[in-house]
């Protein structure tokens, strides 16, 4: 327990020190660097009103513009939207854009819990929360997140079966989400959605699951129809002890089943004759 505290507390430290150094960026520059700053400024004035048009820029209200002075961060992060001022040959900058940006996952091949390969598709959706962490703690923030989707992907995917990837699509996506979400979070990333796009299975294993249906489907169908039968095997039982408490009752069945085959318009009946009758000829 104690050095499950002591690797707690040795971490904290490393997660504080990137916003500190992020804020402290700018001083320091030494007597060189602020000798090299009155420089520029004393060019600027000398040049104007030319200079205006090369230290005035303007940056859209879905961007965001990081200066660097002398290679540092300007202290305030990041500016924008509107217009800032740079001073020539020390400040540059950066333009971030903030808008919500949108990229399909390439199909991977995942083999699941179950040792099933399937390949799998999706598409995230993301935006740059904080510009400053985005151009000083990362080199490339979009490639790094596609990368980091894809191997999302196959990790979530590996740890589920085949039923489970079918069916509970949602939340794997919730879950990469989460995974994208706390991964990017240093270098100003919000991953806002997940989705899954496909999932597509071999075809010898879409046909076994095929004939898998086909058959749960005529089983329950043999069912249905022996339950059906069984019913009327009942109803026809209790017709016949109804039946038989009333002799007339078989004549008025047998007049109604006469009247049901002559509304048919058929070229022949057949009439039903007692054996006893049957008897009673052969006899003769």
């Amino acid at each position: 327990m104690a050095s499950f505290n002591e690797e707690t507390a040795m971490r904290e430290p490393k997660k504080r020190e990137r916003p500190t150094v992020l804020e402290s960026e700018d001083s320091g520059i030494g007597l060189c660097g602020w000798l090299l700053v009155a420089f520029s400024i004393l060019l600027m004035l000398a040049t104007l009103p030319i200079s205006v048009w090369m230290c005035i820029k303007i940056v859209k209200e879905y961007e965001r513009a990081i200066i660097f002075r002398l290679g540092r961060i300007l202290r305030g992060g990041a500016k924008g939207p509107g217009l800032f001022f740079i001073l020539p040959c020390t400040d540059s900058f950066i333009n971030v854009d903030m808008r919500t940006i949108t990229f399909d996952i390439p199909p991977q091949e995942v083999l699941t819990k179950d040792s099933v390969t399937v390949s799998v598709d999706g598409v995230v959706y993301y935006r740059v929360q904080n510009a400053t962490l985005a151009v000083a703690n990362i080199t490339n923030a979009d490639a790094a997140t596609r990368l980091l989707a894809q191997t999302t992907l196959r990790n979530v995917l590996g740890t589920k079966n085949l039923a489970e990837i079918l069916s509970d699509r949602e939340e794997i996506a919730h879950s990469m989400q989460s995974t994208l979400d706390d991964a990017t979070d240093d270098w100003g990333i919000k991953v806002e959605r997940v989705e899954i796009k496909d999932v597509k299975l071999p075809l010898q294993l879409q046909r076994a699951m095929a004939a898998e249906a086909e058959a749960s489907r005529e089983a329950r169908a043999k069912v249905i129809a022996a339950e059906g039968e069984m019913n009327a095997s009942r109803a026809l039982k209790e017709a016949s002890l109804v039946i038989a408490e009333s002799p007339s009752a078989l004549q008025l069945r047998y007049l109604q089943t006469l009247n049901t085959i002559a509304a048919e318009k058929n070229s022949t009946i057949i009439f039903p004759l007692p054996l006893e009758m049957m008897q009673g000829f052969m006899k003769h």
